[in-house]
């Protein structure tokens, strides 16, 4: 009898693992940022979407997709991954190209929230399936390929939604944007599901995997006591805060604030995320996998230095009016923003056991989203309707600055621990 294709080739089998989930997780972003690139065409479009609106369709998204997510997590780390997945992208694929038939906002906010169900499926899982199929000293680097998915789609969505709104109309946007993933959705089906903690040392886990084969309750409690885990989510909150906010009203700024056109917007904000994101996650990656030699917390130091760095640019773009300016910061602060992408999550794979990873992304989700991308939208969407737009995105670099503290505070403590540990 032939050995089973995991044994024969498990190289080639995490090659392809890595690459359709990446290009789902492109698509994933694409899906989710086509509402942002067509914000002004909503607000005078027949279903006359208000600022407040526009930031409760962002958030309404975000509250499904984080209600969700712990459903999703417990299914992850007890059922099989790649069906679930499969069954993920489908439904945020076709909810998707529904929100092209929307006639109310209240319509349009129903579909969003479905695309959130989806998105849970594939955010809670998709991480640990990756850190099965690659081991712990190739894994910053791994996720820097996974997570380069980022700023591609949502740039992709920027460019391609924007361009399809002034040539043909917001709802094709939705349309074109939804098809692709129902492809993609079967071929997830075939992923190869490899068993949970394959690359990862059984005694090491120890108390920890017991508590988690205990239930998910037990695993809740076990990441409660985590302290690093609980450190690097907190932090992870404020960025998503941040970068939540950006995303949803960065286009909008731009033409409103700024004066430039949707086309021009859109095409260069998408240009721009392109390459800093493709640049920013690939070398946030690589420096934490090789500082990892040195010290077990590079991944924190690298996140969190890099998006201390990144406040100050942060707000020079959001307020300066001087275009060479604002672009030139605009680029900057998304370059060091991405740097922490890939370690981050790193991060949060590497301090919870193999058994309980999918929990461990499902807490992670729900708490970056209910401190981070839901309140940000709608209370940007506020302030710009009580007093304006450019008075409001200030906030953001603010939270960008609070992120970067806790992440470098948890380095801190993780490595004084560690030292104090290793004095006899």
């Amino acid at each position: 009898m032939s050995a089973p294709a995991a044994v024969r080739d498990p190289a080639r089998l995490a090659r392809r693992g890595l690459v359709l989930l990446t290009s789902i997780n492109l698509l994933n972003y694409l899906d989710r940022y086509v509402p942002a690139a067509l914000s002004e065409s909503l607000r005078t479009s027949t279903l006359r979407i208000s600022d407040t609106q526009f930031g409760l369709l962002t958030s309404g998204f975000i509250v499904v997709y984080m209600l969700t997510a712990p459903v999703f997590g417990a299914l992850g780390d007890a059922r099989s991954r790649t069906r679930l997945i499969a069954l993920g992208v489908f439904i945020w694929s076709l909810a998707t190209a529904l929100g092209g038939l929307a006639w109310s906002f209240a319509t349009l906010l129903v579909a969003r929230a479905a695309v959130g169900v989806g998105e849970a499926a594939y955010g809670t899982i998709a991480p640990g399936l990756i850190s099965d199929y690659y081991p712990r000293s190739h894994r910053g680097r791994v996720f820097s390929v996974f997570f380069a998915a980022i700023p591609i789609g949502s740039a992709l969505s920027y460019v391609v939604s924007g361009q399809i709104d002034v040539h043909f109309g917001w709802r094709s946007a939705f349309f074109v944007a939804g098809i692709p993933g129902l492809v993609l959705a079967a071929l997830a089906l075939r992923l190869y599901d490899p068993p949970r903690g394959l690359h990862d040392p059984k005694p090491a886990a120890g108390a920890i995997a017991s508590a988690a084969r205990a239930g998910v309750r037990a695993a809740y409690a076990v990441l409660r006591r985590n302290r690093p885990y609980l450190l690097t989510v907190l932090g992870y909150a404020a960025y998503t805060f941040a970068l939540g906010g950006m995303a949803a009203f960065m286009p909008k700024f731009l033409m409103r604030v700024r004066g430039i056109p949707e086309g021009t917007a859109t095409t260069w904000f998408g240009l721009i995320l392109v390459g800093t994101g493709f640049v920013g996650t690939f070398v946030g990656g690589w420096v934490g996998d090789y500082l990892l030699r040195f010290t077990k917390q590079s991944y924190l130091w690298v996140s969190g230095l890099a998006t201390l760095v990144a406040a100050p640019f942060t707000l020079v773009a959001l307020s300066s009016p001087v275009p060479s300016t604002y672009w030139g910061a605009i680029v900057a602060a998304e370059l060091l923003l991405f740097v922490s992408t890939g370690p981050i999550n790193s991060a949060i794979v590497n301090v919870v056991a193999p058994e309980m990873r999918a929990t461990a992304m499902a807490a992670s989700i729900f708490t970056i989203h209910a401190l981070g991308d839901v309140p940000s939208p709608a209370l940007l969407g506020v302030l710009s309707d009580r007093a304006s737009l450019a008075q409001a995105v200030l906030i953001i670099p603010v939270a960008v600055l609070v992120g970067g503290l806790i992440w470098t505070y948890a380095a801190w403590r993780g490595a004084r621990h560690a030292g104090a540990e290793a004095t006899p």
